[in-house]
């Protein structure tokens, strides 16, 4: 297992972990204010999105397009990193300044050497790109890799590998669309089949864990079965977006690994609580 996930899962320490969702903070999303908040408040992951310029350079963000929270227009990928750098983040800023710029991973991965990053590789050209960064800073035990397509994370692990030499490279995975809702579909399975059904993804797919809404559309995902199930087969299980107290509370007691937050004062609190703060 991965170091990065080891100490959340059950039989070790039993903390399990709190992730602010592109620093938990909506009007900063994916900037180096909002992480850096987010740090001073305690968390110890960071979850984040990284697209790639036209010029092959990983940037902290969501959108395909750079509209809805930026000063720019149009795609990202049709821009270089010199002209990214030119905009700014628009968010609610009371001191009247023009907003936060926009984040190179690699600044992000080298601000803070002792948080875990959670990266979400939004499109086929970062995978290659964050692998390089993540060589270069010797950063493999700190950083999860996530991904909707599983094939994204399937290129950064194969060129992970080339870049060591390594093929044992303990590199952390969250599964994929497909992946994920094959375990929903199959956890009700005698525990043999779906202990082969998860030996089949991670021979396919690369998994370590998965990150999961509560639920997807009228199908409930994060049930006690589910958390038991995935356990059973050493998988973790992280939870998104999570901003009630109460429901954080609720879905600790059902033993899931992590919970992913917008609200990370109230996160903050409810670990807390429980004697699992600060994470970093």
């Amino acid at each position: 297992m991965p170091r990065y996930l080891t100490d959340s899962l059950p039989g070790r320490h039993g903390w399990p972990i709190a992730l602010a969702h592109r620093g938990a903070d909506p009007d900063r999303e994916n900037t180096l204010a909002a992480f850096s908040a987010a740090v001073d408040r305690g968390f110890g992951y960071l979850e984040l999105d990284v697209r790639t310029t036209a010029d092959g350079v990983p940037v902290v963000f969501h959108d395909e397009t750079l509209e809805r929270i930026t000063t720019g227009a149009g795609p990202l990928a049709e821009r270089t990193w010199d002209e990214l750098a030119q905009f700014r983040v628009v968010g609610e800023h009371p001191d009247g300044s023009p907003g936060e710029p926009l984040l190179l991973f690699e600044d992000l991965l080298s601000a803070f050497p002792h948080i875990h990053l959670n990266v979400d590789l939004k499109d086929a050209a970062s995978a290659e790109a964050v692998a390089t960064v993540v060589h270069r800073h010797d950063a493999w035990a700190r950083v999860l890799v996530a991904s909707f397509v599983d094939a994204h994370r399937i290129a950064y692990r194969d060129h992970a590998r080339r870049l060591t030499g390594r093929d044992d490279l303990p590199i952390a995975h969250s599964g994929g669309t497909r992946a994920v809702a094959t375990l929903v579909f199959t956890h009700r399975f005698p525990l043999p089949v779906f202990r082969k059904v998860v030996e089949r993804l991670r021979r396919d797919v690369d998994l370590h864990a998965v990150q999961v809404p509560v639920r997807s559309g009228p199908i409930p995902v994060v049930t006690a079965r589910f958390v038991e199930r995935c356990h059973q087969v050493g998988l973790a299980v992280h939870v998104w977006v999570v901003d009630d107290p109460a429901e954080m509370e609720r879905l600790l007691a059902l033993g899931v690994d992590g919970l992913v937050t917008d609200n990370g004062a109230g996160l903050a609190e409810v670990m807390a609580a429980r004697g699992h703060w600060p994470q970093r």
